[in-house]
């Protein structure tokens, strides 16, 4: 009876003690927002609702944001405030870029998986890298070495193509594999070797990576996940050991990387960025010791792996749904690069993607340039409000508040783009067939203001050399046409599993 009573007490002590927590967590998501003042944005919801909604998580804000282009939803302390309007957007990134930060939510949800890299710091340390990699990115030496390996790689993902032609493939696997060869190879001077499938290791961290990716953005969403991650329970477990994974790749690539440069017995040590930083890190061993560069690697990666292998994955798709669109690009290649008549090695064809021809294919840099807007590799970004500010919408925001641009809601919204936005229609990029950029406040692909993505040229070089060279010797067809394919949700906008697709080369056509 004793027993009875204790499990009965612990029972009804639980559900009060919960009952508590969740009227405290309702008093510190409602107090003190203005819910009825309107001069702040309308209210959606508290950001617990997006929980409903995560897995279609960018199309419904995409919903919401055709009713008010400004809206926010309450979280305990603050407001998240979403906008799709491009003056607002100007307003955080530039004309008042020293009021906004990233903010300590931000960095909290980040910094185990990014750490203090450069997309997830500001003030010092962010000047100091994005003055680095600023460098790094103008330097000739870079631009022609990093151009090698793209050229190398296409002749390798050909290969790769060539061998499936007629079977069924992941077309989001290779690219995956071959866009994180390069930026190896590029970035840190590795040959990794992944496309060729030959380096499991490589694969493991590429597997690790993405997943963590995802994890970590989940919790943005989940209200335990600091008590999860305290346990090491449920996802924060299985995030601390794809963490894990991550980690001993790069330690061990540092290591290695340092033992080269002091043997320096490779001539071409120096041509690699992380060769660059770590000659950087002698004049500061203390501040840029290996964790930070770890740090800076793994931004590093995200922004050169998934900005080109997510773009290319949803530029094919796009593709084998508007094959008029794809034989266009095709017919562009032959013009500006090679005529399919003329016999050369594929090697010889990719050597003859020069940086001449690259600037003439307008048509293809719209095509990707359309395929970001509709599918931008990073679907939301912003800041946080260092102090209370207006808008220029008129909607006032408070400090400590979170300010966020929808960049795949933007790219759907008719009053930015016409009654034909969810169309890829590539030709609204050009004017008598030149491309003709539009304001990176409006178009926010590659973010905007200072913080403006440093390797956009390089990321459209790699995605056109590839494209090139497939698009010479293949024509692409979905597997099935009528399966729909949806992105998983997570900071950058990955396909949900695989694009399962079939080429047929073009000299047998």
């Amino acid at each position: 009876m004793d027993i009875l009573c204790l499990i009965v007490t612990f029972i009804a002590v639980s559900f009060l003690t919960t009952i508590l927590c969740f009227s405290l967590l309702l008093l510190k998501i409602y107090t003190g927002k203005s819910i009825q003042d309107p001069s702040y944005p309308p209210v959606n919801g508290t950001v617990f609702s997006q929980l409903i909604y995560f897995n279609k998580l960018y199309d419904y804000q995409t919903q919401v944001a055709t009713k008010w282009s400004t809206f926010r939803l309450l979280a305990p302390g603050h407001s998240e405030v979403y906008t799709t309007d491009p003056r607002n957007i100007e307003h955080v990134l530039k004309t008042n870029f020293d009021k906004y930060s990233k903010g300590q939510t931000n960095q909290l949800i980040v910094t185990d998986l990014l750490g203090h890299g450069i997309f997830a710091v500001d003030g010092d340390k962010w000047k100091q890298q994005r003055k680095l990699a600023s460098f790094e990115f103008s330097t000739r030496v870079l631009r022609d070495f990093s151009c090698s390996v793209f050229r190398e790689n296409a002749n390798k993902l050909v290969g790769a193509v060539s061998g499936l032609s007629g079977r069924v493939f992941d077309m989001q696997d290779l690219f995956m594999r071959c866009t994180l060869d390069s930026i190896f190879k590029v970035g840190f001077g590795v040959e990794l070797n992944c496309l060729e499938g030959s380096n499991k290791e490589g694969s493991a961290f590429m597997k690790a990576f993405d997943e963590s990716n995802a994890l970590t953005y989940g919790r943005y969403v989940d209200p335990i996940w600091e008590l999860k991650r305290y346990f090491s329970i449920g996802s924060e477990a299985a995030l601390k050991k794809n963490i894990k994974v991550i980690d001993d790749f790069v330690n061990q690539l540092i290591k290695n990387k340092r033992n080269l440069l002091a043997q320096n017995q490779d001539c071409h040590v120096k041509e690699d960025i992380l060769s660059r930083f770590l000659m950087e890190s002698q004049k500061d061993p203390e501040q840029m010791n290996d964790k930070y560069l770890r740090d800076i690697i793994l931004n590093f990666m995200i922004a050169g792996k998934d900005t080109s292998a997510n773009t290319l994955s949803w530029f094919f798709y796009m593709l084998c749904k508007n094959p008029l669109i794809q034989e266009k690009i095709a017919q562009e290649v032959r013009d500006f690069v090679g005529d399919k008549n003329i016999k050369y090695t594929v090697n010889d064809f990719i050597e003859n993607i020069t940086d001449a021809a690259l600037d003439q294919m307008h048509y293809l840099h719209a095509a990707l340039t359309e395929t970001l807007r509709l599918y931008p590799v990073v679907p939301i970004n912003g800041r946080c409000a260092d102090i209370d500010d207006t808008l220029p919408d008129g909607f006032k925001v408070k400090k400590g508040d979170g300010v966020y641009y929808i960049s795949y809601a933007m790219g759907r919204m008719p009053h930015l783009w016409g009654e034909d936005a969810e169309e890829f229609r590539p030709e609204r990029w050009l004017v008598n067939g030149i491309f003709q950029p539009e304001s990176p406040f409006k178009f926010i692909a590659f973010h905007g203001g200072l913080r403006i993505c440093l390797g956009k040229d390089f990321a459209y070089r790699q995605m056109k050399i590839l494209s090139i060279a497939l698009l010479r010797f293949f024509q692409f067809k979905l597997a099935d046409d009528t399966k729909k394919v949806t992105y998983r949700t997570m900071f950058t906008l990955h396909i949900n599993g695989e694009l399962p697709v079939c080429a047929v080369s073009r000299a047998a056509s």
